[in-house]
This record gives structure tokens, C-alpha cells and sequence, in this order.
């Protein structure tokens, strides 16, 4: 089987992937690219959720890109905007030209000797194999499983009447319109499904095994479409920008150093949009700690309004069973459903399940440590894109194109076409994601390690990256650069 070389591959076509490619074209103008798509569009996450109702839960003025202003006066975006905004970018920068779609990448083999990615995908309906090869393997492929979200084993759905729908793989032909519809889960899915859905059915009830943080900001910045309208839009935006990424970081920091007040400064404010009579304690005050999990954030309180004018309402308890009619809990109540959403969560996937190897080596990934939140332990020129759990995934995904290029370009420079991140055996160890959220416990095991000092160790904090990764030395003592082996061995005969 013939290959197609290029000196990058770059496999996603999402937020990330798409940002990778304008950061190449940027930065390292003669590097060779494609973007490999396991699906027929653009877009990823954007493109893949068709839920009502579908938005983002950070602002777009730290969402968006670096490069790319955000132009529209809603600062938490509906998926439609999101993706045009995605696609616009690919297409202004020339990018979707370097897509190829219905590409699903299976293996990737390294080989020192040659300082290459041999990487296998499967093509179109049939399958069919390709192989292709690359200096550089950059991975934007998200973290969780595309193919399907995560569902609880439930007793009795084979006897329900009605509709069970999981958000990641919405009926396009879904009327709900005047119907009752229970919604299973509490996080950033739930919350945005029950106000929308609320305005057409009988009555959604949102059911949840717990509660979660719950935060409500204006749809509109304001400040930003002021700054907007006075100033040129790229000043403007990088305004914003910075005034949202610090405001996040002191939130954030605040909740670490004070859970406590911070805690109880979310559920006051709960309590002022829901009045003193509701049962705050009971539906929206967790058991732990702020940013412990991810906060969810409601648009102008929409989940509360719903609530409040009764076309919504919140259970908190454990599901017992389906019924014929729809759910019946631990605590004996029943709730009658037409159709039920399992908004239970994802599937986490490191690297799309890409099967790894390394000079013929299979890799475990999950015995690797993590370099700088993006490269492997012995693993070879690849790097992936993930972006921060406690702020705006595409903060962390621009840091990571930059230093990829800088990478890159250092590897040019010096003649050294091959940087692993050597291992450390004094380093200690520490769970990839110091989060308590389901999602990220039930598949925490699959991933690689974080280290207890840096460069291993995630900061989480946009600031403390950007420094390291815009204006830290990429030879560090820790990343190894090299030649080939069978080059190294002929400059010594020579």
C-alpha cells in the first residue's frame, strides 16, 4: 500500500483542529498539513450535537479564537453560531482545503529510524485502508467518545411506552411538543435542555441524582458590545478576552482558598432568583465544593425562570425503575413521562482510542505521564489538544498550537527532527484530572498521569501557561531532541 507524506497530520476538524491549522499556516508557513476527519463535516462538538437548545457553557470572547473576533452580541452562543463561527474560519484562512473527510484514524506507528508517523485510518462506508505518513502527529480529537455518550444501566426500559433519547444522538423527528418529558442528569447538558425544551412540552422535569453549581450570567456582555461598538474590533475583543480570563481565574482561585463563602455566595444567588420559598437546599446545593466539578452556567437565568412560571421543575432523588408510564424513584413517587432524556453524560476517550506504537512497541498511554498537559512520556513528536476544565477549552488549545510551532521551528533550526518528553522516574505521580465529577471518574484509569512538579504537572491556570508555553525555553532539559538513528550512525562513519 502506497502513502501520502506530509510533514504534519493533524487529526479533528473541530475547534481544536481547526485552530491547529491556521497556527501551522501561520507560524510555520513551509510546513506540509492535513487535517484527517473521521466524520462527513467540520465542526466537532458543534457539529455532532443536534439537542434543543445546544450552546456553549463558557463566553465566546475566551471560547473563540485568539486570532478570530467574536462579532455577535451574545456572549454564550447557540451551537448553530459556534459552528459558522468554526467554518468561517476554516474557510477565510483556507483550511477546509486541507480537510479530508470520513477519515477514522486507527494506528499510528513511529519509527526513530526514519523520524516518521505511519498512520492507518479506515475510509468512507467501505472502510477502506489508508495509510499515510507525517514527521508530526498533532492530535485535536477532543476527549470523549463520539460514537456514544454514556447511559446508566436502568431497570425496565424495555417496558416503557414512551421514548428514551440520549442528547448525543438526537431523533431529528423528536416532536415533544405538549408532552411530559423527565430529563435525567444535572450538569451542563441538562441545564440547557430543560428551559428550551419547556417552552413547547406539557412539562420537563429535570431529575437528578444530586445537585449541581448553578450559575446564571447575562446572554450579553454589555461591556464587550460597548467596546465593540467604540473601538476596532480586535482591540475590543482582546479587552474582553483578558478581562474574562482574569475574572475566571480569581472566581476560581476564590473557590480554592474560600469553598466555604464561595458556596454560599452561588447559593444565595440561586435563592434570589427562586425565592425564599423554594427548596434550595434540597435541589441546588451540592454536597461538594465548588469547582470540585465543573459549574454549570444558565443564560439570564433561564432555568430559573422556567422553574418559577411552573413549565419546569426540578426532582432530586434515585431512579428505582422505568415503569409503563415513565419512572419510578427510590422514595416511592412516580413520574409520568412521555419521553425520557438520558442526559447521563460521556464517554471519555483518550486520543479518538488511537492505537499507539513505538518502534514496533505497543504504547499504553495510560502509563505515560503528561508533558506540559499535551505531549507523552516517550512517545515521540505527538501532541494533543485539550483544553481546561475550570475555564474555556480553546484558552489552552491556542497556547498548545503556539508551542507546537515554536517546537517545530526549534526542531528545524537545530537539525534534530525528534523530541520526546523523557521520563522521569523521581517525578511523582497524580491523576490526570483532579475532578469528582462521574464522567471523569469512571475512565480516569485510561488516561496518562500528571506529575507532581513541572513540566509535568497541569497548572489549570491560563496565565502560568501562557508564560511557559508562549515564552519558556522549548529546550528544557526535559524534552529530548535527536536525529534518526540510521542518520546519527552515518554522520558517524562519515
Amino acid at each position: 500500500m502506497g502513502s501520502e507524506h506530509f510533514d504534519v497530520l493533524i487529526v479533528g476538524a473541530g475547534l481544536s483542529g481547526i485552530g491547529a491549522g491556521y497556527h501551522l499556516q501561520a507560524n510555520c508557513p513551509g510546513k506540509t498539513y492535513a487535517i484527517l476527519e473521521g466524520r462527513e463535516a467540520s465542526g466537532g462538538t458543534w457539529d455532532l450535537f443536534r439537542y434543543p437548545g445546544i450552546r456553549s457553557d463558557s463566553d465566546m470572547y475566551t471560547l473563540g479564537y485568539a486570532f478570530k473576533p467574536w462579532r455577535e452580541a451574545k456572549a454564550i452562543a447557540d451551537g448553530p453560531s459556534i459552528l459558522k463561527y468554526v467554518r468561517d474560519t476554516a474557510i477565510e484562512n483556507g483550511i477546509d482545503r486541507h480537510i479530508r473527510f470520513g477519515h477514522q484514524v486507527k494506528r499510528a506507528s513511529w519509527s526513530s529510524a526514519d523520524a516518521r508517523w505511519t498512520i492507518e485510518a479506515e475510509v468512507g462506508p467501505n472502510k477502506d485502508a489508508v495509510r499515510l505518513t507525517c514527521n508530526f502527529l498533532f492530535m485535536c480529537t477532543g476527549y470523549y467518545d463520539y460514537a456514544e455518550g454514556y447511559t446508566p444501566q436502568f431497570a425496565g426500559t424495555d417496558q416503557f411506552q414512551g421514548q428514551i433519547v440520549h442528547p448525543q444522538k438526537w431523533p431529528e423527528d423528536l416532536d415533544y411538543s405538549g408532552k411530559k418529558v423527565v430529563v435525567i442528569g444535572s450538569g451542563a447538558t441538562a441545564v440547557t435542555l430543560v428551559p428550551e425544551m419547556a417552552k413547547t412540552a406539557a412539562h420537563v422535569t429535570m431529575l437528578q441524582r444530586s445537585p449541581t453549581y448553578v450559575v446564571s450570567r447575562p446572554a450579553e456582555d454589555a461591556a464587550a458590545n460597548w467596546l465593540r461598538a467604540k473601538l476596532p474590533a480586535k482591540l475590543a475583543y482582546g479587552i474582553t478576552r483578558w478581562r474574562n480570563v482574569l475574572f475566571g481565574m480569581l472566581f476560581f482561585n476564590l473557590a480554592r482558598k474560600k469553598p466555604e463563602k464561595t458556596k454560599q455566595q452561588i447559593i444565595d444567588m440561586v435563592r434570589q432568583h427562586l425565592g425564599p420559598d423554594y427548596d434550595v437546599a434540597t435541589h441546588f446545593t451540592p454536597r461538594y465544593n465548588p469547582w470540585d466539578q465543573r459549574l454549570c452556567l444558565v443564560p439570564d437565568a433561564d432555568l430559573f425562570d422556567a422553574i418559577k412560571d411552573g413549565s419546569a421543575s426540578v426532582v432530586t432523588d434515585q431512579i428505582d425503575g422505568f415503569t409503563k408510564t415513565g419512572l419510578k424513584l427510590k422514595s416511592g413517587q412516580e413520574l409520568d413521562a412521555d419521553v425520557v432524556v438520558t442526559a447521563t453524560g460521556l464517554k471519555l476517550q483518550l486520543l479518538s482510542g488511537l492505537q499507539v506504537s513505538v518502534d514496533g512497541e505497543p504504547v499504553n498511554m495510560a502509563s505515560t505521564m503528561s508533558y506540559k498537559g499535551m505531549m507523552y512520556s516517550g512517545v515521540p513528536n505527538l501532541a494533543s489538544a485539550f483544553g481546561y476544565t475550570n475555564a474555556s477549552w480553546t484558552l489552552k488549545c491556542d497556547l498548545t498550537c503556539e508551542y507546537v510551532c515554536r517546537l517545530l521551528n526549534h526542531m528545524d533550526r537545530t537539525g534534530q527532527p525528534i523530541c520526546t518528553p523523557k521520563p522521569d522516574p523521581t517525578v511523582g505521580e497524580a491523576p490526570w484530572l483532579d475532578f469528582s465529577s462521574g464522567y471523569v471518574q469512571r475512565s480516569i484509569d485510561q488516561f496518562p498521569k500528571q506529575g507532581t512538579r513541572k513540566p509535568w504537572k497541569l497548572h489549570q491556570n491560563y496565565a502560568l501557561d501562557l508564560v511557559s508555553l508562549r515564552f519558556g525555553s522549548v529546550d528544557d532539559g526535559v524534552m529530548q531532541f535527536s536525529k534518526p538513528q540510521a542518520r546519527a550512525s552515518q554522520d558517524l562513519a562519515a
